[in-house]
């Protein structure tokens, strides 16, 4: 039979045949960009960016910072939606137009459609035109300056807007973006905070989240305690009623101090990226105690788009799709999908291959053993899917609970997947999920459960471990949830060699702490959001001058994984120069390990070592010497200086003859 990955893999055409639709559904992302547009937002001031005088106000840096994540989104997300809606204005969208129905003192900008670059041209033409005529912004957005538009009435605008733009499936996502902290001051502060809050909860149950960006400068600080703690959630798994007006001020994210467009996309970078998740299952606590989760990667590589091909049509050009199908030779028609079997390998021929030994018969036709008509086994898409997941359903079972100590480091062999509540699925699966946390975590228990996270995967057992929310000293938050880390088999575990290296002498360990020691990195951690790849940012910068017909400068690029060498060797140049003096004087530093024998030389010797004779004659007495291999059949009969030459019967009868001889 052929090797378990054989058989339990299906090429790539069956693959994406055999693949559950589901599991690509939900893959968009949705932002729609809530921005203020209130006086204080259009308050012009100079512009440090450029000499000549040229002016900004917070209004701006919110378009110009909404025009950079819309324009990487072009080349890293082309299947996303993006819209732009602004408050606090008087401006109104015509009937017939979108947004022509939500709440007055809303304007949609842009609605909610597929980002592509001439909606991008058209933002970064009103931002130029802003900056040669500081009133552009105030002519084209005019401000309400009696009064300001209730915040509940922002949000249903929001509910609207994204209703009737994006898909059911898409991950939603608000931006808001303001500056004012106190919104409804006086007497109606506490019913408009009320309301606020009710219709935010409109948003959270269709699938809409908000994440503020409140702007700080230093003339006007933001204090999210005046409002807007009392009505955003703080994260995703704190439930409605656990909330208080005492604690929740201390949850939300702090106001950003913002000087800079720079500064405020730098904090967009870090919530921009979209949260698609790449499972949503059950997870069974008990029988019939049923949650919903959704499951995201905390890690995946990022490549290149894929290029497509396409059509000249003369007068235009379109995407050519490309479909697999599958034609049977003999009608010389497309055979159906729902009749294509799949059938496995049967392993390789008996080695009676005319010329051939039997291990050059092995390889030149492994699989290709004929097979009487009607005995081959061929299997249906669904038996063959069911092979893989043993006929379970996607979902998560939970078996039971080991203490924290119990997970050691290398069961971590794969990456984990990071899994969150979903009340759209179960209702009352984001209080359960809570609290199955808050137990785990005062116990410092993880629980063992059985994934299956697609209908196109391979079952496995995963520790469940449990995170509590942190937040550093960047302002970084690390959510609540569980870490879903996949537990290897005993086939995946290796015996890793153990080998006693050469130990450096204390002088020159010494010498070498100290140039480490002035090359630490800043609060002593790697930080990946700093640090594009460089590769994959030449490749899209390329793309974005091209797609927005604009010079591309290679020069102007920079690698920001490029080491800042003047600095290092400002710094520790000396002492490495030390140390480098230090390795070449000491006596440790020059000792040489012997090679390792070579693995073609340690093969070679195994196969010239006869098998043992005793071995031999019980397969002889028992009629079974053609089990053995051609390999062995030679080195036996070598060992008895009898000749080797012959096919695979010529051999087994010679080894027949030597032992009936030598009884």
């Amino acid at each position: 039979m052929a090797p378990y990955d054989d058989w339990n893999k299906a090429d790539d055409e069956e693959d994406e045949e055999l693949q559950d639709s589901s599991f690509y559904e939900g893959k968009r992302d949705v932002i729609l960009f809530c921005i203020d547009c209130s006086p204080s937002m259009l308050e012009m001031r100079e512009d440090e960016r450029y000499e000549d005088g040229v002016q900004t106000c917070n209004l701006m840096i919110a378009l110009e910072a909404a025009m950079q994540i819309m324009k990487k989104k072009v080349l890293v997300g082309p299947n996303d939606a993006v819209g732009i809606m602004l408050f606090n204005t008087t401006k109104r969208n015509e009937s017939g137009q979108a947004g022509a129905d939500i709440k007055k003192g809303a304007y949609v900008y842009q609605p909610i459609a597929t980002i592509d670059a001439p909606k991008v041209m058209e933002l970064i033409q009103l931002l130029d035109d802003a900056r040669e005529n500081p009133d552009t912004l105030k002519d084209t957005f005019p401000p309400m300056t009696d009064k300001r538009v209730p915040i509940g009435d922002v949000f249903t605008s929001c509910n609207w807007v994204i209703r009737d733009g994006a898909p059911k499936t898409a991950t939603k996502r608000i931006f808001l973006i303001t500056d004012e902290d106190n919104p409804h001051p006086g007497a109606s502060g506490t019913r408009l905070m009320t309301s606020a809050r009710t219709t935010l909860i409109d948003l959270i149950q269709a699938g809409v989240s908000v994440e503020p960006f409140f702007i700080s400068t230093d003339d006007k600080a933001f204090d999210p305690t005046k409002f807007y703690s009392s009505v955003l959630l703080p994260t995703n798994t704190t439930d409605l009623h656990d909330i208080t007006d005492d604690d929740s001020a201390s949850i939300l994210p702090e106001s950003i101090s913002i000087s800079r467009v720079d500064e405020l996309l730098a904090q967009m970078r870090f919530h921009e990226v979209p949260k698609r998740a790449l499972f949503s299952v059950p997870l069974t606590l008990a029988p019939g105690f049923v949650i919903g989760v959704k499951g995201y990667g905390l890690i995946t590589e990022q490549k290149k788009g894929a290029y497509r091909y396409f059509a000249d049509l003369g007068d235009r050009v379109e995407p050519v799709t490309s479909r697999t199908a599958y034609v049977d030779q003999e009608r010389d028609a497309e055979a159906d999908k729902a009749d294509i079997l799949y059938g496995m390998d049967l392993g390789a021929p008996s080695g009676e291959v005319a010329g051939e030994s039997f291990l050059d018969a092995k390889e030149s036709a492994v699989g290709t053993r004929k097979v009487q008509l009607g005995s081959r086994v061929f299997y249906t898409a669904d038996e063959v899917r069911s092979f893989r997941t043993l006929g379970l359903e996607p979902g998560i079972k939970l078996l039971g609970f080991k203490d924290r100590s119990e997970l050691a480091f290398e069961d971590n062999v794969k990456h984990s997947y990071f899994i969150y509540p979903d009340e759209m699925s179960y209702s009352g699966s984001k209080r359960t999920f809570t609290a199955l946390l808050r137990t785990m975590l005062e116990k410092g228990k993880i629980g063992i459960v059985l994934v299956l996270t697609r209908r196109n995967a391979s079952p496995a057992f995963c520790a469940v471990l449990p995170q509590a929310e942190k937040v550093d000293e960047s302002g970084w938050r690390e959510p609540p949830g569980f870490h879903l880390i996949q537990f290897p088999f005993a086939d995946d575990i290796r015996a890793a060699p153990t080998l006693k290296g050469f130990r450096a002498s204390e002088d020159v360990t010494d010498i070498a702490q100290q140039w480490i020691h002035k090359l630490h990195i800043k609060n002593g951690s790697y930080p990946p959001d700093s640090y594009p790849n460089p590769a994959l940012a030449y490749h899209n910068a390329q793309l974005e001058a091209s797609a927005f017909r604009e010079e591309f400068d290679a020069e102007a690029f920079e690698d920001l994984t490029v080491p800042k060498y003047e600095m290092m060797h400002k710094r520790a140049g000396e002492l490495m120069r030390k140390w480098k003096k230090a390795i070449l004087e000491d006596e440790t530093a020059n000792v040489v390990a012997a090679p390792p024998v070579s693995k073609k030389r340690k093969a070679e010797t195994q196969e010239q070592s006869a098998i043992d004779e005793n071995e031999v004659r019980a397969l002889h007495e028992a009629d079974q010497l053609r089990k053995l291999r051609v390999e062995d059949l030679k080195n036996f009969l070598k060992s008895k200086s009898e000749p080797v030459s012959g096919k695979k019967d010529d051999l087994v009868a010679r080894v027949a003859d030597w032992l009936d001889a030598h009884p």
